[in-house]
């Protein structure tokens, strides 16, 4: 007996499938339907108790950082509970202590929160050596002889490019280079092995392909690294002593952790991880398979219209995210069309993004190219 279709089997996990087609999920996602629950149960015991149940409080912290260690196959000691992708970025640029002359390799097709970062460096006396995500591994190997890190996104913002992490990583570590990734728009989505593709450091926001809430947030950095980067900011909690609330001794906490400066985002991180525990459920492996034959789909019926594709996709560079136009028609024009017919997609610099998740059925994205055909102009 065939098995059931993985977007029938955890179809109860996503009622928004009951008012439209979300296909926004590289934007912000809808909350699985756990996420929601745990967030719900959380805030009510805190109506109901304040914070009599705070054991339970510091078990989800803990339970965090283990899920995500999890999903990446790291150490909970290397994971920091974070607000978002931006902060996770922001230790590292502002936590080396860099010297003039020092060397960063970056990528104009970032997001602005993996470019804004590097780019100030600049003005330390840092070289930014600017490479394009389409470059030849040549190139990237290149320009990191002599460079102190490279940062990249795991899956480009727009195009949707998803980069060969354990090559470029192999690439780093031959040149005694830090590896940074900006995994928001693959983690969740695509298997990531933080060992296997020798990442330094990488962050990521819940919001996007996790399926969890905003303001929550994961920065995974490596053991051997965290003697390297300081404390952006400094508060109570970064430090060992912090349960001692008597203590001046500032000396930071032996993991992590260290990172994290005062109270964390508590509603925030019950979701998150119960999304990430969802999502592990499903299999992570799963998910990508399903996510990369529904943007397959999208990509295809794209163009059997005649559509202009942003870029070409392969299994090894294809991710969750399609970018794409119709000549002479505003994008918008057609993502408000899209919206008319309860799809939602997002309109980014010119294009069209569409972003499936695994949840989405064969026969709704039919529909969406059936929409797109019936599109104004």
């Amino acid at each position: 007996m065939p098995s059931e279709p993985i977007w029938e089997k955890y179809a109860d996990q996503f009622p928004i499938r009951e008012h439209l087609v979300y296909l926004n999920h590289a934007g912000v996602a809808p909350l699985c339907r756990r996420a929601a629950q745990a967030m719900r149960d959380l805030a009510d015991d805190a109506l109901q108790y304040g914070s009599w149940h705070y054991e339970r409080w510091l078990a989800a912290y803990q339970g965090l950082r283990l899920s995500a260690a999890k999903m990446i196959n790291a150490k909970p000691c290397e994971i920091a509970i974070v607000k978002n992708t931006s902060e996770g970025i922001a230790i590292v640029a502002g936590g080396i202590p860099w010297r003039a002359g020092d060397r960063v390799v970056a990528f104009l097709e970032e997001f602005p929160s993996n470019y804004y970062p590097w780019k100030r460096l600049e003005s330390r006396g840092v070289e930014v050596r600017w490479l394009s995500v389409f470059d030849p591994l040549e190139k990237i190997e290149e320009a990191c002889r002599g460079a102190r890190l490279l940062a990249i996104s795991f899956v480009q913002y727009l195009s949707g490019y998803r980069v060969d992490l354990n090559a470029i990583g192999e690439i780093c570590a031959r040149h005694g280079c830090l590896f940074f990734v900006d995994a928001i728009q693959g983690l969740g989505a695509f298997s990531l092995d933080v060992r296997a593709a020798k990442v330094a450091a990488l962050s990521a926001d819940g919001h996007k392909w996790l399926l969890g809430p905003e303001g929550c947030g994961v920065m995974y950095i490596r053991e051997d690294v965290q003697d390297q980067v300081e404390p952006v900011e400094f508060g109570w909690t970064n430090t060992a002593q912090f349960n001692d609330y008597s203590s001046r001794d500032m000396a930071l906490r032996q993991n992590a952790g260290r990172y994290e400066c005062g109270t964390l985002n508590t509603i925030g991180c019950f979701g998150l991880q119960a999304s990430m525990d969802f999502l592990l459920e499903v299999g992570v492996e799963n998910v990508g398979r399903a996510v990369q034959e529904r943007a397959d789909q999208v990509w295809a019926g794209v163009k059997q219209l005649g559509w202009e594709l942003m870029c070409e996709r392969t299994p090894e560079t294809g991710a969750g995210i399609v970018s794409f136009r119709k000549p002479g028609v505003p994008c918008h024009i057609i993502v408000r069309h899209l919206k008319e017919h309860s799809f939602m997609a997002a309109p980014r610099q010119g294009w069209v993004r569409v972003s499936p998740h695994f949840y989405i059925a064969p026969g709704e994205v039919e529909r969406l190219i059936d929409a797109l055909r019936k599109s104004p102009l």
